[in-house]
């Protein structure tokens, strides 16, 4: 039986479950299956979604699970409240792992935006050479933004509907300053449109954008269920656990 179910696919996640490995805790993954070829965390894992609210709630007192851990992407809106009300449901602890959102420095030159389609609009007004690193599921937002070329950076192809203009580029990082640095000067890049992961696999462009003045179209990342327990570290997060299994 599980005594730590952490909601994963996200290098925190699989982070947590090896150092939980490492003191005997029994723990199982769960990873959402949205991309292809995933990189697979120590211990037991399991790949699909719960049923909702009702089906995640019933795993968790089937398996007997004692925490679980929401370490999923601070842009996996659904998952997250969903997790909340099924360990409250369950009677089951719940901790929030969510590293920490990026914040513009003094050369960044950042546009924030609530969400996907007003990114997309942003684009459209701008045009230009663009370097779209948001991921494969919201590329089709961007599909009818004509007076711009596009980079698209996933690590799966998108099955969506795609801008006019474009280059798709599978990849995965982390990525390096000078591997950015190339990339944009190749494909002349002057604007780049993100959303706030925060972290540091992805963090490259950032800098570059910084040091070469472009436009940064930053989505912001939506609200964190009020009240919950949360920690932005793995240590944190190590520290909490062992605190909720006793």
């Amino acid at each position: 039986m599980p005594e730590v179910l952490i909601l994963g696919g996200t290098g925190e996640a699989r982070a947590l479950a090896a150092r939980l490995a490492d003191d005997g805790v029994d723990v199982i993954s769960s990873l959402a299956g949205r991309v292809r070829n995933p990189r697979l965390p120590v211990g037991d894992v399991r790949i699909g979604g719960f049923g909702g609210r009702e089906g995640l709630a019933d795993y968790l007192r089937e398996n007997g699970v004692g925490t679980l851990v929401d370490a999923t992407h601070p842009f996996a809106a659904r998952i997250t409240p969903n997790a909340v009300d099924a360990c409250d449901d369950a009677d089951v602890p719940y901790l929030r792992l969510a590293r920490p959102a990026w914040e513009p420095g003094p050369r960044d030159r950042w546009t924030r935006v609530p969400d996907i389609a007003a990114a997309a609009r942003a684009v459209a007004d701008r045009g230009g050479r663009v370097f779209l690193t948001t991921g494969r599921q919201d590329v089709s937002a961007f599909a009818g933004v004509d007076n711009a070329w596009f980079l698209i950076r996933v690590v799966d192809e998108p099955d969506t509907a795609l801008p006019p203009h474009h280059l798709v580029l599978r990849s995965r990082g982390p990525y390096t300053l000078a591997n950015e640095r190339a990339l944009i000067d190749e494909h002349r890049l002057d604007l780049i449109v993100t959303k706030n992961s925060g972290g540091s696999l992805t963090s490259a462009k950032l800098h570059v954008a910084a040091e070469r003045g472009i436009e940064v179209i930053v989505v912001d990342r939506p609200p964190e269920p009020a009240g919950t327990l949360s920690v932005s570290t793995v240590e944190e997060a190590m520290e909490r656990v062992r605190g909720l299994l006793g």
